[in-house]
């Protein structure tokens, strides 16, 4: 098993260093940027949160998707419990326009690296969600993908990055775990289409395309599921 692992994992990064150009972010994991997310300041960083509560709620539960007046309002996502690296890299690629968000490039244009580090260290202080679909009859596809991959279309198991539980590494691949079903799918979707592109050497855009619609949708519900 971990041998087919291996040769999944070799297969992907081929095409990535092929890429390599094209990192998509400006964010370069040096020890100073480490030690400064590592630093963060958690009560600092839960002053800053206070304006960011009416979005992604109190304790960084973020919303789900709601129908209002006929239109559907997206999902907001869930920060708590998230990896502070991602957090913090997310808010920097707003600041740098390598990721686009008319709400969220605004907001992180008034944020300083410090600023960034704090609120990471905020949020991943907080307990992730807990929260639950309803639906749950396409779970098995998901599971198959999450554990093991299809070597076929050179697809690797996602816990081999996001972890056994969805707990995401401290590198910078985010947890997974009580995200909400609709901003998950919106975001492989984004990175399917070329919509998003601030994944380091095209990492999770390799991944996207080659997924099904269905297959996203149920790993979307699989993950919310995961406590």
């Amino acid at each position: 098993m971990m041998t087919r692992m291996l040769v999944l994992m070799a297969a992907l990064v081929a095409p990535i260093l092929g890429h390599a150009v094209e990192s998509g972010s400006q964010i370069a994991w040096t020890t100073e940027t480490l030690k400064l997310v590592k630093k963060g300041n958690v009560e600092k960083g839960k002053s800053l949160a206070e304006s960011c509560k009416s979005c992604h709620g109190e304790f960084g539960q973020g919303m789900s998707s709601e129908v209002v007046d006929d239109e559907t309002i997206p999902a907001i996502p869930a920060l708590a419990g998230q990896v502070a690296n991602y957090t913090f890299k997310q808010l920097r690629d707003y600041f740098n326009g390598d990721r686009s968000n008319d709400s969220m490039t605004s907001i992180a244009k008034g944020l300083t690296e410090q600023d960034a580090a704090d609120l990471a260290a905020w949020y991943a202080w907080l307990p992730a969600p807990k929260q639950k679909v309803g639906n749950n009859e396409k779970l098995a596809i998901a599971e198959k993908m999450v554990r093991e991959g299809d070597g076929k279309r050179i697809l690797p198991p996602c816990f081999v990055c996001h972890g056994a539980n969805g707990q995401g590494e401290k590198m910078d691949i985010p947890s997974l775990a009580g995200q909400h079903a609709d901003y998950f799918e919106r975001t492989l979707l984004a990175y399917k289409n070329d919509q998003r592109h601030n994944d380091i050497y095209s990492r999770m855009r390799l991944i996207a395309k080659q997924l099904k619609d269905d297959e996203i949708k149920a790993l979307a519900r699989y993950y919310q599921n995961m406590q």
